[in-house]
């Protein structure tokens, strides 16, 4: 470890200390398997006095905004720019205990591990309230109302009791009609680093504790719908079928091969309903989605035009009408190339390689990036399990990223250019 920690480093297992933060906030949840705690909850509002006793335990300054986010600040030099960093608190039902949270815990402790170092910028640590979107069919209000893009018509969603979002709000202390005050001056943001485990078996692959983040991979989805004719099983000669069913297998298979085919491409059929759904019935209709991911647009976008071709040509060699069209996208999100040299480097500097690697999955990153530069760190988990109760990320992997965040801070420029 470099001189820019503290001398508490050496007699500090940050890993264990970062695994026991971990565990407590881990307890706060519904009753269950795993850990599900879903914003403007009475499981929200016990985890805050916790999240807030970290922060004070790095020295920081707590405060919530009015969307939920709770912030601990470390001030740096008058008129200095202030980096951002952390991740989201909530949980999908019955989740682990990493996903989130331990973007929060990490960057305190790098922060504790640096002591009174001084940084020439301030740092605010955000612990966001809801990324999930899953009791509100809403996800990255906290970083969207700092980039200016929260869509305040979301305000009206409704969860499964039908109570919105601005209710849900408000009855947690909250003003939703503030949000559009919370967003940030570009120019006062230095940045923005998030801890992640990286919810894939890449890093563990490598033997590898950390990796960097290239970019979060654009996402696009395909609804699919192919109509033949039903028939009677036993009747029906083959040569005279119009299988709906056979159409959709070619073309699962026509996704799969295309993504094992085209580097940096993941497709996935994840849902098929198949009509009339009897045993004894020739399906003579079929629905389902396609969905694309790529860190480049232009790989994804030339993906989902490929597949629309193919499934017309499947649905015309089977004499089978087809409706097929683009119900989302979202674009890549590139992550800053100089702070992902900054980390490459901080990672080098202790003891790792430095891996580069894409997100197949969105972050709380995603929507910073309409803010400032942004940068995600990922953290190798067992068996690249996530979103479920046997999530892990081991104590010693979480002190390697404790351990290159406090050499990357204090070799960080305060300069964006």
């Amino acid at each position: 470890m470099s001189d820019t920690a503290n001398t508490d480093w050496a007699n500090t297992d940050w890993g264990a200390l970062a695994a026991s933060w971990i565990d407590r906030l881990a307890a706060i949840s519904e009753p269950g398997p795993g850990v599900t705690r879903l914003p403007f909850t009475q499981e929200h509002r016990a985890v805050l006095p916790l999240l807030a006793e970290l922060m004070e335990s790095a020295g920081l300054a707590v405060a919530m905004d009015d969307a939920g986010t709770l912030i601990g600040r470390r001030e740096g030099p008058a008129g200095a720019p202030t980096l951002l960093m952390g991740s989201h608190h909530d949980s999908v039902r019955q989740g682990g205990a990493y996903d989130g949270a331990m973007g929060v815990v990490l960057p305190v402790l790098a922060l504790k591990a640096l002591g009174e170092h001084a940084l020439p910028f301030a740092v605010e640590v955000l612990a966001f309230a809801d990324e999930e979107g899953v009791r509100f069919p809403t996800a990255l209000m906290g970083p969207r109302a700092l980039a200016g893009t929260f869509d305040m018509a979301a305000l009206d969603l409704a969860d499964d009791d039908g109570i919105t979002l601005a209710q849900a709000m408000r009855d947690f202390g909250l003003n939703p009609d503030a949000l559009p005050a919370l967003k940030r001056d570009p120019a006062g943001v230095l940045g923005w680093i998030e801890c992640h485990i990286e919810q894939g078996p890449v890093l563990e692959a490598e033997a590898e504790a950390l990796g960097v983040v290239t970019a979060i991979c654009g996402i696009e989805r395909h609804s699919v719908s192919f109509t033949g004719q039903a028939a009677h099983a036993g009747t029906m000669p083959m040569e005279m079928r119009r299988d709906a069913l056979a159409a959709a297998a070619e073309l699962v298979l026509e996704v799969e091969t295309r993504a094992r085919e085209t580097e940096g491409l993941l497709a996935t059929v994840g849902t098929l309903k198949v009509l009339p759904g009897a045993v004894n019935a020739v399906p003579g209709g079929v629905e389902m989605n396609v969905e694309i991911r790529a860190p480049e647009d232009s790989i994804r976008e030339q993906a989902g035009i490929a597949l629309t071709a193919q499934a017309q040509q499947i649905a015309k060699a089977r004499k089978l009408e087809i409706a097929m069209q683009r119900t989302y996208a979202q674009p890549a999100t590139p992550c800053d190339k100089a702070l992902q040299e900054a980390l490459v480097q901080a990672i080098r500097a202790t003891g790792g390689r430095g891996l580069r690697l894409p997100s197949g999955a969105t972050h709380d990153t995603s929507a910073m990036a309409d803010l400032c530069p942004v940068a995600l760190l990922f953290l190798a988990c067992r068996d690249g399990v996530s979103h479920n109760p046997a999530e892990y990320c081991a104590p010693q992997t979480m002190a390697s990223a404790v351990r290159a965040l406090a050499e990357l801070l204090p070799r960080l420029p305060v300069s964006r250019g």
